[in-house]
């Protein structure tokens, strides 16, 4: 990935900003400009350079991810580092970003003497279009999801807990290849499925409940986002109608997302069949989030949200109905915008399934 390019991009802004240079402290933004994947580092960057700062754990580390920025260790606090650093790059004015920096930090980055100027959401805009290599770690990750959806199916038996098929899903994403999992992965079996982000429990399965699974997988630090919703036996009825409902839901969403469309029109897209079919006040969260180096980043679709589509962005198409007491559904995609529509990356059937 061309770090360089994207740091020139972000430099580019420092005019308009009225800054000498940028501070970096968000890991994902850190993550995205030099391709550090440890657990501390910081980026000053300027329009012709710029310096990473980690501390003596990383010394190693940072050489072989961030080669190309010169680099600068600390043992203890990072601040009187920075304050060396902006100096040596005559840097008197440093942007930094405003939801990456805690008060006690900014209180001791402002009594160094420089003028800080906050931000907001800087990278992040910058990160809402994936190039073809992110791209290309996010579909990896949506494959492997994939694989590990068709292989936990075929071990839900009855008197199986919530808990054993989510450890169960965790180590068969990690044995595909998985660097890790996108979240705390939700498995809920009957009325626990009412619940929106479930945590698993000791709860059996039984014949007739509905099997709600969230999950995803992580390649290159990219992440995959699925759900899926599957019948252990003959459902309710009920759930069956609702599960009809929200499949339609969810395709009249992919179906929406287009370059330059506003990303309160996808939300609305679902919304619009389960409000026909009269369960409007059982969809109490948004239609989906952009998702790259964070399971939940900008784009996000919700009622009355910001922005549009973009060709490059990936988001997730995720409506659902939940009643509680008896359970839920919950299909979710990611969605990739081109120039043709959207792109599901999940090749899982949507279709109702049961075990």
């Amino acid at each position: 990935m061309d770090h360089a390019a994207r740091r020139r991009r972000l430099a580019s802004r420092l005019p308009e900003l009225g800054a000498d240079a940028f501070l970096i402290t968000r890991l994902p933004n850190v993550r995205y400009l030099t391709g550090f994947t440890g657990s501390n580092g910081q980026v000053i960057l300027k329009v012709d350079g710029g310096v990473f700062l980690t501390d003596g754990r990383y010394e190693q580390q940072s050489g072989h991810e961030v080669p190309d920025l010169r680099r600068v260790t600390y043992s203890a606090e990072f601040v009187p580092r920075f304050a060396e650093a902006c100096r040596d790059l005559g840097a008197g004015r440093v942007a930094f970003e405003s939801a990456g920096v805690t008060h006690r930090t900014y209180t001791l980055l402002a009594q160094t003497g420089i003028g800080l100027i906050p931000t907001t959401e800087e990278v992040e805009r910058l990160r809402r279009t994936k190039d073809p290599e992110e791209r290309a770690a996010l579909q990896a990750a949506q494959a492997m999801a994939d694989q590990a959806f068709g292989r936990i199916t075929g071990k839900l038996s009855e008197g199986v807990a919530e808990r054993e098929v989510a450890l169960e899903l965790d180590i068969t994403m990690r044995g595909l290849g998985s660097e890790g999992v996108s979240f705390d992965t939700i498995v809920a079996f009957g009325e626990n499925a009412a619940e929106p982000h479930h945590r698993p429990t000791g709860r059996p399965l039984s014949r007739g409940d509905v099997v709600k699974m969230d999950f995803g997988c992580v390649v290159n630090g990219y992440h995959s986002d699925m759900t899926r919703t599957v019948a252990f036996g003959e459902p309710d009825g009920r759930l069956r109608e609702i599960y009809g409902v929200v499949r339609r839901a969810q395709q009249a969403g992919v179906d929406a997302v287009q370059p330059g469309v506003p990303c309160k029109e996808v939300d609305a897209a679902t919304r619009d069949p389960i409000k026909e079919a009269g369960y409007g006040d059982r969809y109490g969260h948004g239609a989906g989030h952009g998702v790259g180096l964070e399971i939940h980043e900008a784009p996000w679709l919700r009622p009355g949200g910001d922005g549009s589509l973009s060709e490059g962005t990936v988001v997730t198409v995720e409506p659902g109905i939940y009643l509680e007491g008896l359970g839920g559904v919950r299909i979710e995609d990611m969605v990739e915008v081109t120039a043709e529509g959207g792109r599901v990356l999940a090749r899982t059937t949507k279709d109702l399934v049961i075990l």
